[in-house]
């Protein structure tokens, strides 16, 4: 991942209790992000997100950024 441009997907982790909220962060298309170039605030968003599944966020799904939800990472 280079540019935000190039980016076609996101690894999305969807609000429990708001419906509209939630976080989403560049990832290639098995999930993987790469947090070395992700910001401090993004990846801290990041590790929250992770640990807050099924407290807070559902389990991540990537989704096409243009064509929606593929696959959850296993």
């Amino acid at each position: 991942m280079t540019q935000t441009s190039d980016i076609e997907f996101q690894l999305c982790f969807r609000n429990l209790y708001h419906g509209g909220r939630g976080f989403a962060f560049p990832c290639d298309a098995e999930g993987r992000v790469d947090l070395n170039h992700m910001s401090e605030r993004a990846r801290n968003n990041y590790l929250y997100a992770r640990a807050m599944i099924g407290r807070e966020v559902a389990h991540a799904c990537v989704e096409n950024r243009r064509f929606g939800p593929i696959h959850r990472p296993s």
